[in-house]
């Protein structure tokens, strides 16, 4: 390595350092000044090379200050959580290591790491020990790919080859899924060809919970997607039951448990998650609550043989060895190496510290939820989890309530509609939100709503 790449990055590293250290004092929001500025970034592409110095100092100069500090412990909003230091640093190695994860040649340390993390990632989250899981961009690939393995396995089981011979003239599928199911499934749905107003939608309860005494009778071919986590109020789906119901007439059971399936990693919360590891496939984000650098979601598979099958991924120049190929199990075949950073995070914070991350973060949501009930404000929701619903009064009072906490930059909120009402959200989720960080972000919430 040359002196200059070395110091190139040591000057990253320092001013990644400096950015981090600041995120307690700085407002959570972005700046005007800061906005403004990016206006600089609106140039022609240069006719020729500029220094590597020059352009880190303008992107840290210009970028830094017009980021949302996410990163740091007053963010409540999209169930955001910034990266817990082991991993954040181990995001940085694997950065120089460069390390395409798709296969065991082309990275023995991405593989191992990916072996490591997965059969840690199934002890901890109580799901089937023989189970495999694929390490994709977020929820949204994760559904993607579980549900792929749960199309295959259910055409396949009528005899037809969904991956050889596509979907035209296949027998239909049946898709199922509750009323508050997250858009982010719908979208996977229609990527696969299933299409997302053809599914049928189970009502839900007043929590959002989808009513397993209003399952249609299932026959044929059927997926049920259930919810782990409820993106508003945190409730979970009656997943035993449902499970018991598909089964019955073979039926795939996926559980879209993008932060929810976590609560199984906690004493305390893990009642909440009865019946998930009954279900044929699973997706989550490690990126929300273990807390590592985006993008890291995870889609884990009962069977192996049905998801090998749905991505089955073959050429003479791949080499296929005894280890565990990562391309087999992904839709993707170049890929960075997440599973580096998510075994840096689970060894760090072992079973006891994970467990303590996400029952600080629900004790810190019920101490939210407790603070502006007390001040008069409705909480909308059963607080089970991280998420707590408030109104401020009518839709345009809370909107514009939402909007002068977001301005104050003391926390950073975001606005929702459940079940017909205009609420905003806190989705607490960060390993640096501390109860300081809680009140000072209950006085201000507070402040500003009275002040209006």
């Amino acid at each position: 390595m040359t002196d200059s790449l070395r110091s190139l990055l040591e000057a990253a590293a320092s001013r990644a350092a400096t950015y981090l250290e600041a995120l307690d004092e700085r407002g959570v929001s972005v700046a005007d000044e800061a906005m403004t500025r990016l206006a600089t970034l609106d140039e022609p592409l240069p006719d020729g090379p500029t220094a590597p110095e020059t352009v880190l100092a303008l992107l840290d100069e210009i970028g830094s200050p017009a980021t949302v500090a996410t990163a740091g412990p007053r963010f409540f909003g999209f169930v955001i959580g910034g990266s817990v230091p082991a991993a954040l640093a181990a995001n940085w190695l694997a950065g120089a290591w460069d390390q395409n994860a798709g296969l065991w040649a082309a990275s023995p340390i991405g593989a191992k790491t990916e072996e490591v993390a997965l059969r840690w990632l199934l002890d901890v989250l109580g799901l089937p020990t023989g189970a495999c899981g694929a390490f994709v961009t977020g929820a949204t690939m994760a559904n993607f790919t579980a549900l792929a393995a749960a199309r295959h396995a259910v055409l396949r089981r009528v005899g037809w080859d969904a991956e050889s011979d596509g979907l035209f003239g296949a027998p239909p599928i049946t898709v199922i899924v509750g009323e508050e199911a997250h858009p982010t499934l719908f979208r996977s749905l229609s990527l696969l060809g299933l299409g997302h107003q053809r599914v049928i939608k189970v009502p839900v309860d007043g929590q959002g919970r989808m009513r397993a005494d209003a399952l249609p009778k299932l026959s044929g071919p059927t997926i049920v997607c259930t919810q782990a986590g409820n993106v508003n109020t945190g409730s979970f789906d009656p997943i035993q039951q449902i499970c018991e119901q598909a089964h019955q007439i073979n039926a795939w059971v996926h559980v879209d448990g993008a932060f929810g399936l976590w609560a199984s990693a906690t004493p305390g919360r893990a009642h909440l998650t009865v019946g998930v590891s009954s279900a044929d496939s699973w997706a989550t984000d490690a990126h929300k609550w273990l807390n590592v650098p985006y993008d890291s979601g995870l889609a884990f598979v009962r069977d192996p043989d049905m998801l090998r099958a749905a991505l089955r991924l073959t050429a003479a120049y791949l080499p296929q060895g005894d280890m565990r190929e990562p391309s087999q199990f992904t839709p993707e075949l170049s890929r960075r190496a997440r599973g580096v950073e998510v075994w840096a995070a689970l060894r760090s914070l072992g079973r006891s510290g994970i467990a303590d991350l996400i029952e600080r973060n629900c004790r810190f949501a019920t101490r939210f939820a407790q603070g502006l009930r007390a001040a008069g404000y409705p909480i909308l929701n059963d607080v089970v989890l991280n998420q707590v619903l408030v109104s401020f009064g009518n839709p345009d009072r809370t909107r514009q309530v939402i909007a002068a906490i977001q301005r104050d930059g003391t926390c950073w909120c975001g606005p929702t509609v459940w079940q017909g009402q205009t609420a905003m959200r806190i989705s607490v989720s960060s390993w640096a939100t501390t109860e300081a960080d809680v009140e000072n972000s209950l006085a201000a919430m507070m402040r500003v709503a009275v002040q209006g």
